[in-house]
């Protein structure tokens, strides 16, 4: 049931449609790659599932395949007839609105929900956190992003990736890269590898905000790494308060990307 680029190709010449560069599109044309997003997202009937980008809806279909519940979120209007062909006979609904933009209460309807996304570049880790920070009922997210942010989102103290998204990702949630997808299973097909992250909110965040809020933890993290390769005693000259490093028993000739989020929130927390 899931498209093949020969049927891509045909959708996008009936309906007058090509790839949108500003909007970062990339359909996935592989039926096989649409299949495993599908069952790495580990959903199926009793589930309710969000796609974010809907776009020709390749990935839909391998949703709906599932038996989960399915709705969609499509901003660009001029795919909206070619998928709504494509979904709408299996009921699929799909909501067009920008997902950074979206009324969520409204569209999740209190359901607890497990977003499955292909995102751009541009808009992956603002989304993300978006989701995180400001809509509870995301309780999963299975996302398909640029392998360097997967990197980015999923990293860990002392990896090469590890930067204030990292931490901001971990005080909500726990994520890892399942997966890696290569350019060819797209149209057009990007110049770079991509990487499936999933994503799984915990129960309550990591730091306890009756100890230090996400505000005062988030300030020391943004402020470190603006300077990532200087040592916290520089990068964190005008923020730091006399004896903070001390206190928080923190050497200030480490650098942030060596610091766990306990050690930042320890930071924080002896300002």
């Amino acid at each position: 049931m899931t498209h093949s680029r020969a049927q891509i190709t045909d959708l996008l010449t009936r309906h007058g449609l090509k790839p949108s560069r500003a909007l970062g599109q990339n359909f996935v044309v592989d039926a096989n790659t649409v299949r495993r997003v599908a069952r790495l997202a580990e959903v199926g009937p009793g589930d309710f599932v969000l796609e974010i980008g809907a776009g020709l809806g390749s990935l839909t279909l391998a949703l709906v395949e599932t038996g989960a519940t399915v709705e969609a979120l499509e901003v660009d209007r001029y795919l909206l007839a070619a998928l709504d062909e494509v979904v709408a006979p299996l009921g699929v609904v799909v909501h067009h609105v920008d997902a950074l933009r979206a009324d969520y209460d409204t569209i999740l309807t209190g359901r607890d929900t497990v977003i499955v996304a292909n995102l751009p570049y541009n808009v992956a880790t603002p989304l993300i956190m978006h989701l995180l920070e400001h809509v509870p009922l995301v309780k999963r997210l299975l996302v398909m992003v640029q392998y360097e942010v997967g990197e980015r989102l999923a990293a860990r103290a002392g990896d090469e990736a590890y930067g204030a998204a990292s931490v901001r990702v971990q005080y909500f949630a726990e994520a890892r890269v399942v997966g890696k997808v290569p350019p060819t299973v797209f149209v057009p097909k990007p110049h770079v590898d991509s990487a499936l992250v999933a994503i799984t909110r915990r129960d309550r965040v990591l730091i306890d905000p009756s100890v230090v809020s996400d505000e005062a933890l988030f300030e020391v993290v943004r402020t470190a790494f603006a300077q990532r390769r200087k040592m916290l005693r520089r990068s964190l000259a005008e923020w730091a308060s006399e004896g903070v490093f001390e206190r928080a028993g923190v050497d200030a000739t480490r650098r942030p990307e060596e610091l766990t989020i306990e050690e930042f929130a320890s930071l924080a927390a002896a300002r």
